[in-house]
């Protein structure tokens, strides 16, 4: 029962500040309705058990005054306050560091802004250092999905149109999940991306890393012979594809299909050859029926991407 209050898509096990004040916020107002819960069984057993003589009309309506609309009222309005000193404090603070996220059915587009102004471009992997404040810029490009990784911040929605903004705090280091929290379609469960926090130093090396070109060790082309190039950008190639994620150090990433399965070359063979069945309303097509050099090609390309 208690499985849920633990590991890397928990909000009772917050790893950032903003999960630990909404945590906290979680306690003290499930603390508020145990007072009110209490408050209303102790009045049914009292006038069920204890209370043997009628209550006069003026102290009934003396007891639903206070007990019913007062009290309550009080509660609720303590919790509201306190919710909401929450939001401008968890939203100051100059960011380290911006990201772009785009939620697009059913991937994520990840950039990042280096401090020079440089953009760097990923995606389904968000990897952020541990200690210092991130900006999120939220935006979707197709239909309103939620942002939310639930140990390190509460969710906020990305709306056609309008650009969200959420600060991230980490302040664990680990491997966190983070999900799609608003239905977008037919595949929106298969909506996820690994969150890795790190050490600033390491991050530093690893976004330097990313900023480079691919350093390939197989052959592209069949990968660009059926028209993957198309729609995927690999940084260094002829493929400058902006429809689908870009691939650059692919091989590099913990999960394919964003969340779906761990990068390994037999997940990434399968993916490729049966996109359509794994992933219902993607907009990549499957591509089993190539030939097998084809495949086995694009899946060792694929697998040289770091």
């Amino acid at each position: 029962m208690l499985g849920a209050c633990s590991g890397p898509q928990s909000a009772l096990d917050p790893a950032g500040r903003e999960a630990a004040e909404v945590a906290t916020l979680f306690w003290v107002m499930l603390a508020g309705a145990a007072v009110i819960w209490l408050q209303v069984i102790g009045a049914a057993l009292f006038g069920s058990r204890w209370q043997k003589q009628p209550i006069s009309e003026r102290g009934g309506l003396r007891i639903i005054l206070w007990a019913g609309a007062i009290f309550p009222t009080l509660v609720l309005a303590v919790l509201l306050a306190y919710g909401l000193r929450l939001m401008p404090v968890l939203r100051t603070g100059e960011p380290a560091l911006t990201v772009h996220v785009s939620g697009e059915q059913y991937w994520w587009r990840i950039t990042y802004r280096r401090p020079d102004g440089a953009m760097i471009e990923s995606a389904n992997e968000l990897r952020l250092p541990v200690g210092l404040p991130v900006e999120v810029t939220l935006e979707s490009v197709d239909v309103i999905h939620s942002f939310w990784i639930p140990a390190l911040a509460g969710k906020l929605d990305m709306i056609p149109g309008r650009t969200n903004r959420l600060v991230l705090n980490p302040e664990r280091l680990g491997t966190y999940r983070g999900v799609c929290a608003e239905f977008c379609g037919r595949s929106h469960a298969l909506m996820a991306f690994p969150v890795v926090v790190m050490e600033p130093a390491d991050f530093s090396a690893w976004l330097s890393q990313q900023a480079a070109r691919a350093a390939r060790t197989a052959d592209d082309g069949a990968f660009l012979a059926n028209g993957c190039g198309g729609c995927h950008a690999v940084r260094g190639t002829e493929a400058t594809g902006t429809i689908g994620p870009d691939l650059t150090h692919l091989a590099d990433r913990l999960s394919l299909g964003a969340g779906m399965f761990e990068n390994t070359p037999e997940n990434r063979r399968r993916f490729v050859a049966e996109t359509e069945r794994l992933k219902p309303g993607v907009r990549m097509p499957s591509f089993g029926s190539l030939p097998e050099g084809d495949l086995d090609a694009i899946v060792a390309y694929l697998g040289s991407l770091r």
